[in-house]
């Protein structure tokens, strides 16, 4: 019996290693992640300062009020293109943990469901006689174990995939309507000017 009770002992040592190797690696991409995301927002919120003093000292300068609109109208267009810049770059970094949390994870997951089958193959073979239920159970237990991780996996890849799609639907309808907006602006002030 001591064999199985060392044998236990050094997967249950071996399994809380691979969950604080699997944990580490996690929270140093999500760390990495949040310092992209921390770097980007630094970089538009410096961009958007200078630009939104820029915009405002070409607004202060216009002569009547249809230049004032006009100028209204061209600067909201690349306002909507950088909005959805910056919703592409977030995605971008999101995609990037999302990839690196999904290999961390098999790979530490792997190998532990590699370690565990081992152990219940060896434990079965020196297993009184009568516990094959047991043996069986704990296989299952495993196989449905394995089966529950790759469904996460891919439901998080599908989500973080939709969550894509959706910001690039967005940011383009947000292109197009400052677009319509602009092009009814310079419409209606090349007509007032007539």
């Amino acid at each position: 019996m001591s064999s199985f009770q060392e044998q236990f002992s050094a997967a249950t040592k071996a399994n809380l290693e691979t969950q604080l190797a699997l944990l580490t690696a996690l929270t140093g991409k999500a760390f990495e992640s949040v310092e992209k995301v921390v770097e980007l927002n630094m970089n538009v919120a410096k961009a958007a300062l200078e630009e939104s003093t820029s915009n405002a000292r070409q607004l202060l300068a216009a002569k009547d009020a249809q230049e004032f609109i006009a100028l209204s109208a061209t600067q909201a267009q690349p306002n909507a293109e950088k909005a959805a810049s910056y919703g592409r770059e977030v995605m971008t970094i999101m995609s990037g943990l999302q990839a690196e949390v999904t290999k961390a994870a098999e790979s530490q997951i792997g190998e532990h469901s590699r370690k565990l089958a081992t152990l219940v193959d060896e434990v079965s073979k020196s297993a009184p006689a009568g516990s094959e239920n047991v043996v069986a159970f704990m296989k299952t237990a495993i196989a449905n174990a394995n089966a529950g991780y790759e469904q996460l996996s891919k439901s998080t890849k599908q989500a973080v995939d939709a969550m894509g799609a959706n910001i690039n639907t967005a940011a383009a309808q947000m292109s197009q309507a400052a677009s319509k907006a602009g092009a009814r602006v310079a419409t209606a002030t090349v007509a007032a000017k007539k």
